[in-house]
């Protein structure tokens, strides 16, 4: 499991990051097909730091709303 950001971009479309693997951003025209996507790059990413004898970061994000 990890968690993920989720927001509507200036262009639209919907982008998704996973801030425990840097570098995971991906989108989609809709929230559905963003998640979709999210849940393939992150599996697509784990899987190549694996491949490649790299450590698989945890996720130690924690979310947190804030009133400004």
């Amino acid at each position: 499991m990890r968690q993920v950001l989720i927001y509507k971009g200036e262009d639209g479309f919907w982008v998704v990051e996973c801030p425990s693997l840097p570098g995971c951003i991906t989108q989609g025209a809709t929230k559905e097909e963003a998640i979709a996507n999210a849940k393939e790059a992150i599996q697509l990413y784990v899987e190549t730091l694996k491949e490649s004898g790299h450590p698989v970061p945890d996720d130690t994000a924690d979310a947190l709303l804030i009133t400004v």
